[in-house]
């Protein structure tokens, strides 16, 4: 069985949607290329697509739906040398 939530619709017609398939039960990337282009569908890793350096609207929904798993927890102030993210991204391994 396979789920799937639409991230973004491009003015082309290239489609993004958060997909989990339930046999091997692992989320990923499901991108439909816009029927013109003739492409095929393609399953994109979540942590490949995030680290893209991209800044696409696909990408803003991404992040922010998965922002929207912290709602309903416990609403705390960091301290000061916690409030920003010191990960930097590795673009090789040597």
């Amino acid at each position: 069985m396979l789920w799937r939530r639409e991230l973004h619709t491009s003015s082309s017609g290239d489609r993004w949607f958060l997909a989990r398939d339930t046999a091997p039960d692992r989320p990923y990337i499901l991108h439909e290329p816009d029927a013109a282009s003739g492409g095929l569908p393609s399953q994109i890793e979540i942590g490949s697509f995030l680290v893209t350096g991209k800044e696409g609207p696909e990408h803003r929904e991404l992040v922010r739906l998965i922002g929207t798993l912290a709602e309903g927890g416990v609403l705390v102030t960091p301290p000061v040398e916690q409030a920003r993210s010191h990960w930097i991204p590795s673009h090789g391994l040597g």
